[in-house]
Formats: C-alpha cells, sequence, structure tokens
C-alpha cells in the first residue's frame, strides 16, 4: 500500500494554472512514496514546458507508462527519453502498431505512435516492458493490461483502424489503465479508456478483489457516448462509491456536464496544473 500519492496533471485539453499551455493529449506525473513516474507523455508540445512552469524535472524518472498508442499519448516520449535517467518504460506490444482513424470527409488520418517515439523504444532496449498480462510496477501501483471487454454498451469509443484504408478495425488492445492502492482507497487513472470505464473499473476490482475504487481520473472517451451509456457509466461510478471524479482530455462536455450534474462535489475540475493528493505527502 502506498502512504502518499500525489498526481499532477501536466498535458491536458485545457488548462487551471496561468502560464500553462494546452494541447490534445494527457501525461500526469505521479509520485508516490519516493517513485516517480510519468503516465502518458502527451502530444510533446506542452510536457517539458508545463513541468518546467509549475517547478518539475522529468529528469531520473523511475518509470514511463503508455496507456495506448495514439499520437496524443505518446508524441512527447522520445523528448523525455533524451532527459538524464533510466526509466523502465510500459507499454502493451500493441501500442507501436500503425494506428488509424476514418475521416468523415477526405482520408484517413494516422494517429499512431510518432516515429521519433518508435525510435526511442528501440534504442531503449531492455528497458521497455511489454504489459499483456496485469503488471506491477512496485508494490501498491499496477498497471491492467490487457482489459477484458465484457459490458455491452461499452465500445472504443471511434472509428480507430489499422490500417490506411479502413477496413481492419482497431480492438485497441494495447489501452490500459495505472492504479495504486492508498490507504484512503483504489486510485485509478485512465489514458482514453478505450477499453469501457465500466470494463475497466470492473476488471482493476476483480483483480484485487475490492468491491470500491476511491479516485477515478483521465480521459474516459465518452465525446460519443449515448446517454444510456453515460446512464450506465455514472450507475457504475455511484455503485463504486467513487468519491473523487477527475475526467479530462477526451471525456467530451456531455459527459462532463452529465457528471456534474449527477455526482456535484465529487466531480474535481482538471486540466493542466491540476494536482491530486491522497495521503501523507
Amino acid at each position: 500500500m502506498i502512504g502518499g500519492l500525489k498526481l499532477t496533471l501536466l498535458a491536458d485539453n485545457c488548462v487551471r494554472e496561468a502560464g500553462l499551455l494546452a494541447e490534445h493529449g494527457l501525461s500526469f506525473l505521479v509520485e508516490a512514496d519516493g517513485f516517480r513516474l510519468l503516465f502518458d507523455t502527451g502530444q510533446g508540445q506542452v510536457l517539458l514546458h508545463n513541468a518546467r512552469g509549475m517547478g518539475y524535472s522529468l529528469e531520473n524518472l523511475d518509470a514511463i507508462v503508455i496507456s495506448h498508442g495514439h499520437y496524443d499519448h505518446t508524441g512527447g516520449l522520445a523528448e523525455v527519453l533524451r532527459l538524464p535517467g533510466r526509466p523502465a518504460i510500459y507499454l502493451h506490444p500493441s501500442a507501436t502498431e500503425e494506428k488509424f482513424a476514418r475521416s468523415a470527409t477526405g482520408p484517413s488520418r494516422r494517429i499512431g505512435m510518432p516515429e521519433p517515439a518508435r525510435k526511442a523504444l528501440e534504442e531503449a532496449g531492455s528497458r521497455v516492458v511489454w504489459t499483456r498480462a496485469t503488471t506491477e510496477l512496485r508494490p501498491g501501483i499496477l498497471l491492467t493490461g490487457e482489459v477484458p471487454r465484457n459490458h455491452p454498451l461499452e465500445d472504443v469509443g471511434g472509428p480507430f483502424f489499422l490500417d490506411a484504408a479502413c477496413q481492419v478495425p482497431d480492438p485497441l488492445a494495447d489501452d490500459q489503465a495505472l492504479w495504486v492502492e492508498t490507504a484512503v482507497g483504489l486510485v485509478v487513472v485512465l489514458g482514453c479508456a478505450h477499453s469501457g470505464v465500466i470494463n475497466t473499473l470492473d476488471h482493476v476490482c476483480r483483480t484485487t478483489r475490492r468491491r470500491e475504487v476511491y479516485c477515478v481520473t483521465g480521459g474516459t472517451h465518452l465525446l460519443h457516448a449515448s446517454r444510456e451509456r453515460l446512464e450506465a457509466t455514472g450507475g457504475l461510478l455511484g455503485r463504486r462509491n467513487a468519491q473523487v471524479i477527475a475526467p479530462c482530455h477526451c471525456t467530451g462536455l456531455n459527459a462532463q456536464v452529465y457528471f456534474r450534474a449527477r455526482f456535484a462535489s465529487r466531480v474535481q475540475e482538471c486540466g493542466a496544473g491540476a494536482q491530486f493528493e491522497f495521503g501523507s505527502p
């Protein structure tokens, strides 16, 4: 169990503090009892600027976690790996695959990991840890690995494909989440939850044999979710007794409004510069 946990949002679609920059992307600095990990790296346009602006160094990290292989979560990886230090890098093997999104008009868009990030991973060699299954980074800090897809309302959240012709759907098997076991309960950090928020939290609770989660934060990819799916997600968060709900990045305005209306003060604002602390520092 982790005694003290601090989450700092370094990259998000909006900002919380003056002097910081926003981009369509996500990155959290996770500090837990002296263990420092970076969860995702955003597009790479704002990460180091925002870290410096908040007085944080990303040198000598213990670990880097990639939630999945989209550009808005991997774009800053090469830049971070050029900094002093030799962090372990955790990601699913499918995160390095080519990935595309179908456009309403015109050609498809390449949305996978940028080439500099792929090259940096190759150069990292034995420091890369492939995470198909649940993986412990250190006691009390774990990754889900692949999340079982059981809930009938949950899909990957968009028209995602493995080929430029958009003929082969991308199941986004690389989607994974982080959880931290703290004195107040489970803190779950999502990248985009392409596996579904319900599927992810159910998997975490099955694995830990717990009924509740204390905090859920990160991207939920409910941008295009139906009302039925929003209600199901809200119902699950209620049953899991989540006390801190801090959705950001790809959640979407409709889902943000829904969560605020349903859970009121349990919903916390995100944006680059937001910080969440649990337990002793």
